[in-house]
């Protein structure tokens, strides 16, 4: 079995959706006064690799510890989509149907963790058409992840269709992800557990990718 972090560690530094606040991670106590080291963390729930939930953007839409463990682990395929500009349309996706109905995640490799830390993290990505998003819905797919800021396109009105057709059907949404060129090819489990917070429109998770070779 070889396991494959999924997940970018979480920095003062690190990039955030625009508006967003950088995380802080201040020192609280120390080894030298206090006889051990404790730190406080201060971020946004959608800080870094992370879960987005229905609450997210739906009033009365489940929360995050609204759904079972067993929600966040299934088998997962790849699709690589790095050579692609513009959006990803149904024609991308039909030929992969059959994969789809057996699997519970679809995990989008745009090649954009590449530009983590650089400005055209937060541009130019290709992402799913609203056709594509509201064709996905009919599998019985638990998340959609990407390695990229946002599963739609960073725009100043803040419109986030994608956002809104999964999320709808409870298809949660991880964002952030890195090293999906490493799953080419691969079947594999993802694991992508959130933190336990109450009522948590979304949280930072460690994702994985469990492979058994």
């Amino acid at each position: 079995m070889k396991i494959i972090d999924l997940t970018h560690p979480i920095t003062p530094t690190m990039p955030v959706y625009p508006g967003t606040e950088q995380p802080g991670l201040v020192p609280a106590c120390t080894i030298e006064k206090d006889g051990f080291r404790e730190t406080k963390l201060t971020m946004y729930s959608h800080t870094g690799t992370h879960m987005d939930s229905p609450a997210h953007l739906f009033k009365q839409g489940k929360t995050l510890d609204a759904f079972t463990p067993e929600y966040f682990y299934g088998p997962a395929m790849i699709l690589d989509v790095s050579a692609k500009t513009g959006e990803i349309g149904v024609a991308d996706l039909v030929s992969y149907q059959e994969v789809l109905a057996r699997v519970n995640f679809l995990l989008l490799y745009t090649g954009w963790h590449n530009f983590w830390g650089d400005e055209k993290y937060f541009a130019g990505f290709p992402v799913l058409s609203p056709e594509a998003a509201r064709w996905l819905t009919k599998f019985p797919l638990k998340a959609v992840g990407v390695d990229a800021i946002s599963i739609d396109q960073v725009t100043p009105n803040g419109t986030l269709p994608i956002h809104q057709i999964l999320l709808a059907n409870d298809i949660l949404i991880v964002e952030n992800l890195t090293n999906l060129n490493r799953l080419a090819g691969k079947k594999f489990i993802f694991c992508c557990l959130p933190l336990n917070i109450y009522q948590a429109d979304g949280a930072p998770v460690r994702a994985i990718a469990i492979i058994n070779e």
